[in-house]
């Protein structure tokens, strides 16, 4: 990569950024129903999860705008996680990335359906988009969805919140505390690197070694989330600091220590550079992308 990580970060998010609102379905959709969708979709966040689809593609040496209809249903999917997970039954948060939950300001019933449209909407757009393009083969567009539908639901993300809700207020072992991460947070991250290696036509190799990047970045991310959440600023963050406290949830810096804590994230990710090597993609951005993992403040 020859740019910096700022540049690189910025231009990819005004591409992504630039294409989610005209793949989100407003025609017959209930007005109220499209802005609490619009809302929380584009109330700004990292963009971490189209990003690394981009990466790999970039990585691999294929058009980005092949793989941009299924970086905004990861993101799409991702958002209706966000504001689920915000409701009064889960955790109960009164702001998100600096702004109202959805909850908040469209009322719980609208969030609810609206996270769904959203959810179902991804699906949805990974259809209907590549099955109109000749450069993706049909199989292809069958195993991206299955690839979306095996991280995002019982197996996966909404597992991990499953046994992230039964354990609050119990002592859990590292074994528990991570199987919560590596599905709650680490799944959409591999479904990131996996989609965009089908659709970059990655070789078996690159494949496995994307596959275990995202498992070891998903890791990373949420001991980083959850360093932040003792350590970091509510106005950089966008929300309360110190609210797994208040929930008595199980954490990485409660379970190993602070400074345990921090060594396991940098031994993470120096385990995902050394994979990415023997893939021969260490020249990509996906290292300097594992890096900000761990350097960010949000």
């Amino acid at each position: 990569m020859t740019v910096s990580l700022h540049t690189y970060l910025e231009e990819k998010t005004i591409f992504i950024e630039n294409h989610l609102l005209s793949l989100l379905e407003q025609e017959d959709v209930p007005a109220s129903l499209y802005e609490s969708m619009k809302y929380s979709l584009m109330a700004g966040g990292k963009r971490l999860r189209p990003m690394l689809v981009l990466a790999v593609l970039e990585a691999l040496d294929k058009p980005l705008e092949r793989g941009i209809a299924y970086a905004a249903a990861l993101e799409m999917i991702h958002t209706y996680s966000l504001i689920h997970d915000d409701l009064p039954a889960m955790d109960d948060d009164d702001l998100r990335r600096g702004k109202p939950t959805n909850h908040k300001v469209f009322g719980e019933a609208t969030a609810i359906l609206a996270g769904d449209a959203l959810l179902t909407r991804a699906f949805g757009l990974v259809a209907e988009h590549y099955l109109t393009r000749s450069d993706v083969k049909a199989e292809t567009v069958v195993r991206l969805l299955a690839e979306l539908g095996k991280r995002a639901g019982a197996r996966g993300m909404v597992g991990g919140q499953m046994a992230d809700i039964e354990g609050e207020g119990k002592s859990l072992t590292l074994a528990e505390l991570e199987y919560i991460h590596k599905h709650k947070t680490g799944d959409l991250l591999i479904a990131a690197l996996v989609g965009g290696g089908l659709l970059g036509e990655a070789s078996a190799t690159q494949m496995e070694a994307l596959a275990g990047y995202g498992r070891m970045i998903g890791l990373a991310f949420q001991i980083q989330d959850d360093i932040l959440n003792v350590e970091g600023d509510s106005a950089q963050l966008g929300k309360a600091v110190g609210s797994d406290a208040d929930r008595k949830k199980a954490t990485y810096p409660a379970l190993l220590g602070m400074e345990e804590s921090k060594t396991r994230l940098q031994q993470l990710i120096a385990e995902a550079k050394q994979v990415l090597g023997k893939a021969g993609l260490e020249h990509s951005a996906l290292v300097p992308l594992a890096d900000y993992v761990i350097e960010r403040k949000k």
